[in-house]
């Protein structure tokens, strides 16, 4: 790996290098961030690295870090200057941002972490929900039916819609 880590300049370069330069400072300075805060974890009484107060510093590291390197893989154009830059090339880089972003998701607060704009569906989805968008009696306490089966539960009386000649009884309670 190139130890010359200059940021562009603009002469000769495209912009967009500067991304494969500050991926590759950002790794570096995270590597060091972690083994800085282990030691510190450690003077500190064994405690475990998530309860290191700064923690969601590193979590913001691994956060930038991912950001930075999945604009790298989708710029193909960059992918020669991967290739001088990082030792393995982009095969490697995408090796590294994998772990990198499995780090993130696995030690991230949900709020941090990037919402794919289906997941609350696929939450919802795997949990068994229903749709309840359409039920007029969401929110309401109990649902219709539940209230008719209650009523037929209640001393053998029949749900009988109210009015004005026939107003609706107080329904006994059930224990």
């Amino acid at each position: 790996m190139e130890q010359n880590h200059s940021f562009s300049s603009g002469k000769g370069r495209s912009d967009d290098l500067w991304y494969v330069d500050n991926y590759i400072l950002l790794k570096d300075y995270y590597d060091r961030t972690i083994s800085r805060v282990a030691a510190r974890c450690v003077r500190k009484g064994n405690i475990a690295v998530e309860e290191y107060e700064h923690y969601g510093y590193i979590l913001d590291l691994l956060e930038e870090i991912s950001e930075t390197g999945e604009y790298i893989i989708a710029h193909q154009q960059l992918y020669p200057y991967v290739e001088r830059k990082i030792a393995g090339g982009i095969n490697a880089l995408k090796k590294n941002l994998m772990e990198f972003k499995t780090e993130l998701k696995n030690n991230a607060s949900p709020d941090m972490i990037k919402q794919d704009k289906d997941e609350l569906k696929k939450f919802k989805e795997a949990l068994g929900a229903q749709d309840k968008s359409t039920d007029p009696t969401v929110g309401a306490g109990m649902s219709m039916d539940q209230v008719v089966e209650k009523l037929l539960n209640n001393a053998g009386q029949s749900a009988q819609p109210s009015t004005p000649d026939n107003p609706p009884s107080a329904p006994k309670e059930v224990r």
